[in-house]
């Protein structure tokens, strides 16, 4: 059976430890014990880890050997806000699929309570996202940036960049994907309701290439995890 793997909050040489609500799940909730053996992520590799202190809100590692990683792509989602309640699961779910960077998109059809809203919860979907880098054995957590408007966003760097639209009929995600041969792509999504045409026109100026990615409307938290599966398995 697999060891549980957990990222460390403080790293010092041979040591590691988890603190605060991170150690009080594993010491109270998960009933660790001395001398149980983990595997911690560090930031910089991923080690073999014996618990050598437990208190409430500390757990205290002892670092062995370096266990070996697997490459992943790197895929960054530009995720239009939307609700929470569901956003937060696309988060997950992507987070447990391999995502790189997820930066929260303001877009012309967000909801303004929920435009005003987002910056309050990103340290909440920074914490979504390490629990679902501990649970997939991820190496760390995704970075999660606070929310962008669509000129900061059209104007981010990539070697390749997919903007996913209703309205594309000719080209698909996955004919895009197997004609290049990045490994780095940003893929951005629409809100409910999708992209306006003024706005895919702005990312069609800046050279993003326009994909569907299905001939289905899917809701946004459906298309994100769909579209970030095909990615991932496309790119290996």
């Amino acid at each position: 059976m697999s060891r549980r793997r957990w990222i460390a909050d403080e790293v010092s040489g041979s040591r590691a430890a988890l603190t605060g609500d991170h150690a009080e799940h594993l010491s109270r909730v998960l009933r660790a014990r001395v001398g149980q053996e983990f595997d911690i992520a560090t930031g910089e590799n991923v080690r073999r880890g014996r618990v050598t202190r437990i208190d409430p809100d500390r757990v205290e590692f002892e670092l062995g050997d370096e266990i070996t990683a697997t490459a992943t792509p790197n895929v960054t989602l530009a995720l239009s806000i939307f609700k929470f309640d569901r956003m937060e699961w696309a988060i997950e779910k992507c987070t447990e699929l391999g995502a790189t960077r997820i930066i929260p998109i303001i877009a012309n059809r967000t909801a303004a309570h929920l435009a005003a809203a987002a910056s309050k919860r990103v340290a909440r979907w920074q914490r979504i996202a390490r629990q679902a880098s501990e649970q997939s054995r991820r190496n760390s957590p995704p970075q999660i940036e606070q929310p962008m408007n669509l000129t900061a966003a059209v104007a981010l760097p990539g070697a390749m960049r997919i903007v996913l639209a209703e309205s594309e009929r000719q080209t698909t995600l996955r004919d895009v994907l197997h004609s290049h041969t990045a490994r780095e792509v940003i893929l951005a999504l629409g809100p409910e309701g999708g992209w306006t045409e003024s706005e895919l026109e702005v990312f069609r100026d800046a050279g993003w290439i326009s994909a569907s990615l299905s001939n289905t409307i899917l809701r946004v938290e459906t298309a994100a995890i769909a579209a970030f599966a095909v990615t991932i398995s496309e790119l290996g």
